[in-house]
């Protein structure tokens, strides 16, 4: 790691932390589908060569305008900067670990594996009920609003191997439920770029 990204003497005494990502389980690879591993890649990049760079001048500037520890503008940058740092670490580390699995290059077949698209639906007394649609992906890409769950989810666990037609245990902190398996798809996931927050942070450098 590049002596940039290590902690600064100045006033950097906080834990770095790890970013609170999900951490990776013991002898496992880090699962991951082309979209989640490019969208990382761009913010990686942002922050290297955009963000970091811009709050690196704003804390240089900062720095000249006396009393740092009365300085509003160096005690915030500080802190962005050791925010960053820590950010560009795990998202470092995360790529470099990654196993990416293409779904849709992925030979036809109805079993669950990583990157999966299962339609299932809970069985109730016996009865199906209303089915309900989600994409198994890796531990950085979950999006509960488009049914995107990490393979180490309680849903993705229950159908992970299993296939079309199964009715397979699922063990929620409710209860045990069982849930029958009745789409299994494999499909590309539509490219969407990383967009970068704008902060709401801007100083008056003159």
């Amino acid at each position: 790691m590049s002596k940039a990204f290590t902690r600064e003497n100045d006033d950097d005494d906080e834990d770095d932390g790890d970013d609170g990502g999900l951490p990776i389980p013991e002898g496992s690879k880090n699962y991951m589908t082309p979209h989640g591993w490019r969208r990382m890649r761009d913010e990686l990049t942002h922050l290297v060569k955009v963000e970091r760079p811009e709050v690196t001048a704003v804390v240089s500037w900062a720095a000249g305008n006396g009393d740092r520890s009365e300085n509003g503008d160096y005690q915030y940058g500080k802190k962005r900067m050791r925010e960053i740092d820590r950010r560009i670490r795990y998202l470092t580390k995360r790529l470099e670990n990654a196993e990416v699995v293409d779904p849709s290059r992925r030979e036809e077949t109805d079993q669950v594996f990583f990157a999966a698209t299962v339609t299932y639906a809970i069985a109730d007394a016996g009865a199906r009920g209303e089915d309900a649609t989600v994409r198994i992906v890796g531990l950085d890409e979950t999006d509960p609003s488009r049914g995107y769950v990490s393979w180490i989810s309680p849903i993705a666990r229950a159908l992970m191997r299993a296939r079309e037609g199964d009715r397979v245990p699922l063990v929620t902190p409710g209860g045990r439920q069982e849930v029958d398996i009745v789409e299994v798809r494999y499909e590309e996931i539509p490219m969407e770029p990383f967009v970068a927050v704008k902060s709401l942070w801007a100083p008056n450098v003159k």
